[in-house]
């Protein structure tokens, strides 16, 4: 859609060719600016365009994979209102196998838990559904139709398969066919099928995350995404294989695993399916603080391990106003992604997305992105060096209490607290 007015950053006008061109180890991307404040001396509109993997976007916020980008429609009702990128639902080759229920979400509110007639703030929400029960060729269809409709718009296809190489390949070669920009791999989904060895059951296992990767990104040929499962101990560990093994960019957090909680008055778990439930992914408002946390451990490992490389970090969890998107750029991110937000909200929730983004840039004269991305890594520490912090600090305030160093330190003006500042009781 030419009003927004920006293109992919390519190395020449065709999506098709610049990524079959693309060598994977070699491609040449800008480089990253990230983790440095350079702040505009003048209070000009901000810019928030960004430019990931090559890809450029006129804002960060993404259409994370779920219901809101589930098919044709939904995606081009997100185009038109202005999202940055659309990351489509999740598809695999056949879905047949996938066989959704209803009802498939419950939501946490604010104050009483457990009954129906709770009616505080949602904080709170958690989902039993699988990836996309529609055909793939269907999607594949949906697919091409928006990329021949919004040519210069970020369409991104989030994928998942079983352990099967040739099953990846396929599943790849065909989703690339239709001109989409990037993938984003699905190792995290943390409900469903993992008996197949797909999603989280492939994400918490590092040693097939790493075979997988190194399938994925032996046959792509546009941008990889690895999607990180947050229900595993320590999350740098899979980000730093998906990275090793050729994937351009991580995307964290997926939903954590839960139970929504016990209906008091039934007795039954929620979300009820014929009297019965199943632990699903929990997700909006209630997770941001865990979501921050990783990705601020991701972000701290990608600088320390990969600082000379572009890779691209996702941010997602619980994103409903700018604010909450500031606080994951200034943990790293390039791109903050939103699923539930939409889906409580409407896909006009962009709109006072970027305004509230810009009101906080506007705030602290930054000009774009990158002049505060990253910016507040420098402030996490070891409890240990707090300690050590702390203890300079008195011992420097103790040094000031104990007064003057010379007579010709005194003051008139101020002589009655220049005496206070030498009493010892």
């Amino acid at each position: 859609m030419a009003s927004l007015g920006f293109t992919q950053i390519r190395t020449n006008n065709s999506v098709a060719e610049f990524a079959r061109a693309r060598p994977r180890t070699t491609w040449a991307r800008p480089t990253r600016v990230g983790f440095k404040v350079f702040a505009s001396q003048t209070q000009a509109e901000p810019d928030l365009s960004v430019t990931v993997n090559g890809l450029h976007m006129p804002n960060p916020f993404v259409i994370g994979s779920g219901p809101p980008g589930t098919n044709y429609t939904v995606m081009k009702r997100a185009f038109e209102e202005g999202w940055g990128a659309v990351i489509a639902k999740t598809v695999s080759l056949d879905a047949s196998k996938v066989i959704n229920v209803t009802p498939r979400y419950a939501r946490l509110r604010a104050g009483v838990n457990g009954s129906a007639k709770a009616k505080g703030q949602i904080i709170g929400w958690e989902n039993i559904e699988l990836i996309s029960d529609r055909s793939f060729d269907t999607m594949l269809n949906e697919f091409k139709k928006l990329k021949e409709e919004f040519p210069d718009r970020i369409l991104i296809a989030s994928i998942m398969e079983e352990y099967n190489k040739a099953a990846w390949e396929e599943l790849i070669d065909r989703v690339e066919q239709t001109g989409v920009d990037a993938l984003e791999i699905n190792f995290s989904c943390p409900h469903g099928m993992p008996e197949r060895k797909m999603g989280a059951a492939v994400g918490q296992d590092c040693a097939l995350l790493e075979e997988v990767c190194g399938w994925v990104n032996a046959k792509a040929t546009v941008p990889v995404w690895a999607k990180m499962t947050p229900n595993i101990t320590d999350i740098t560990q899979p980000a730093r294989v998906a990275l090793r093994s050729g994937c351009e960019g991580i995307a964290a957090i997926n939903t954590i695993m839960s139970v929504m909680g016990i209906n008091l008055d039934t007795l039954r778990p929620e979300p009820c399916v014929e009297g019965y439930s199943t632990p699903g992914g929990y997700s909006s408002k209630a997770v941001h603080p865990i979501a921050l946390a990783k990705v601020m451990s991701i972000a701290k490992m990608m600088k320390s391990e990969f600082g000379d490389k572009d890779f691209s970090l996702s941010g997602i969890g619980g994103v409903e106003t700018g604010g909450d998107a500031a606080e994951f750029i200034l943990l790293g991110a390039n791109t903050v992604q939103v699923c539930t937000g939409v889906m409580m909200h409407g896909y006009g929730l962009v709109n006072q997305l970027c305004a509230e983004l810009k009101d906080f840039m506007k705030a602290h004269n930054f000009s774009s992105i990158e002049d505060f991305r990253g910016v507040s890594l420098q402030y996490f520490t070891t409890h240990m060096d707090l300690v050590r912090r702390q203890q300079e600090a008195i011992q420097q305030r103790k040094a000031i209490r104990k007064g003057l160093q010379s007579d010709k330190d005194w003051t008139g003006d101020g002589f009655v607290k220049e005496t206070e500042s030498m009493v010892s009781n």
